[in-house]
């Protein structure tokens, strides 16, 4: 497997990742697929130097992919902290893709000068609990029942790693 920057190319399969998530409900608050055009306007936004979208590759194919932003961006006392979302493919799920990604951007945080990572999750997303937990990320917060999804309830769990 290889990690490298995403590009403008990797647009069509990142979005593919992606809505395969929202299909599956409860892995992205997202209730509705996102369009191709908007996917690579949100790529294009990205800036590799800070903020940068990373795609894991097995035979030169994407199979996941990970995303770092500002957290309440404009704030500059919050600076230091950094905002991850992930998505693996659900064909190449319980591979290590996700493992690989988050190790990925842990050992690249003093380059993006990142001292605390922070992932928001839904609850119902035990995978993704459970593989922030192997590194060590903590609840940091919670916000009960605040996602619905036509009906189905559940909260939004805040994880997070100070990064040493």
């Amino acid at each position: 497997m290889i990690i490298r920057l995403a590009n403008k190319f990797d647009a069509e399969v990142i979005n593919e990742i992606y809505n395969e998530s929202v299909k599956h409900k409860f892995l992205t608050a997202d209730t509705q697929t996102v369009a191709l055009t908007e996917r690579i306007k949100w790529l294009l936004s990205y800036n590799k130097h800070e903020y940068p979208v990373y795609v894991a590759t097995e035979h030169d194919a994407v199979v996941g992919w990970l995303a770092v932003r500002p957290y309440r961006e404009g704030r500059n006392a919050l600076r230091f902290i950094k905002e991850v979302s992930y998505y693996v493919s659900h064909d190449h799920l319980h591979k290590g893709i996700g493992t690989a990604l988050i190790e990925h951007v842990i050992m690249k945080a003093p380059d993006l000068k990142i001292k605390n990572l922070v992932a928001i999750v839904l609850e119902e997303n035990i995978a993704s609990i459970k593989l922030l937990e192997k590194f060590n990320f903590q609840q940091w917060g919670f916000l009960p029942g605040v996602a619905d999804f036509d009906g189905e309830i559940c909260g939004h769990l805040y994880y997070g790693l100070k990064i040493s």
